[in-house]
């Protein structure tokens, strides 16, 4: 029965909406990829250097580096009102990356500011500024209480600004847009 629904999207799409889905999707991965290459090695690049509807990002090193397993980056991404991407397949300690053709330019900027930010964190740990053993990604996800309350054990106020950032981005808030002035001026 599950194959009914890409059935009925397919015919929905027509052929030449499948075939500009597909260029979407290759677009969107390629997109990512060029924002994220220069902070996280990519596995699997075609031979002029892109990759197809999906993209892996290699964080097999960060393990040694700083002690933070690819599900650490899967659970601080949760933080930032993302699911995690696929983890572990088909490399394990890897993030496949595969945005769908109907995701907009800011969804994918957010994603990828997040997991720029996530890549500095993990440098943080890696450098001896942040702890191997108490640090903001293994203890990740974090409450909104824990977000928002000053003093955090781990969370300092610059994080606090950028996840709730990221997080509110994501949220449409229409006539109730003083429910975040207001949760925006708690944290400042």
């Amino acid at each position: 029965m599950i194959l009914l629904i890409s059935y009925g999207y397919i015919r929905m799409l027509g052929f030449d909406g499948v075939k500009r889905a597909t260029e979407m999707a290759i677009l969107n991965a390629n997109y990512i990829k060029s924002r994220l290459e220069k902070h996280y090695p990519i596995l699997y690049k075609g031979k002029n250097g892109f990759c197809a509807h999906e993209m892996i990002l290699d964080c097999r090193a960060f393990k040694t580096t700083a002690g933070i397993e690819v599900t650490d980056i899967a659970k601080r991404l949760m933080d930032y009102g993302f699911h995690a991407p696929t983890v572990a397949f088909p490399v394990a300690g890897t993030l496949m990356v595969e945005p769908t053709e109907s995701e907009p330019k800011e969804e994918l900027d957010r994603f990828c500011d997040a997991m720029i930010l996530i890549r500095k964190e993990i440098e943080d740990i890696a450098n001896g500024t942040a702890s191997k053993t108490d640090n903001v990604l293994i203890n990740a996800p974090h409450t909104a209480v824990e977000v928002t309350a000053d003093g955090g054990h781990m969370l300092t106020h610059a994080h606090r600004l950028l996840t709730l950032h990221l997080m509110l981005l994501k949220v449409n808030f229409g006539p109730a847009l003083n429910v975040l002035t207001m949760l925006m001026a708690t944290v400042i």
